[in-house]
């Protein structure tokens, strides 16, 4: 499967659009008040899609071994240092309420989507990104 975000800013016209395969879906994130670019900087949408990702896997995961999740909280935390150093100290933390299964199961369910969940895996890989030029 192919994913792909875009982001196109002009002046104070701001548009982001992310596509999974055939699926493409516009999110509503406003230009900078002040200059250009995005109000929005990379580190908070780097540990959103980190987040996104643990939060979506533990509903994955759990609804394969039949535990019904009443709610998912990710506070992913960490630090950039000087221009064009990467991020240090990157921890995240996990509330997972389940109002029908014992806390051993979901301390399992935690652990597993933390060994599973792929936009973790993929920084924990140190995964190359290279620049395409048009």
């Amino acid at each position: 499967m192919i994913f792909s975000s875009t982001v196109k800013n002009s002046g104070q016209q701001h548009a982001v659009t992310v596509r999974t395969g055939n699926e493409s879906k516009s999110i509503n994130i406003p230009a900078k008040s002040v200059g250009q670019g995005s109000s929005v900087n990379g580190a908070e949408l780097l540990f959103l899609a980190l987040a996104t990702c643990y939060c979506n896997d533990i509903y994955r995961e759990a609804a394969k071994r039949n535990i019904n999740i009443d709610s998912v909280e990710v506070t992913v935390k960490g630090e950039f240092g000087s221009e064009g150093e990467p991020a240090t100290n990157i921890s995240y933390e996990v509330d997972v309420k389940s109002s029908t299964n014992n806390p051993g199961e979901i301390s399992e369910l935690v652990d597993y989507v933390d060994n599973v969940a792929e936009i973790h895996n993929t920084l924990r890989k140190g995964i190359a990104v290279t620049l395409a030029k048009k």
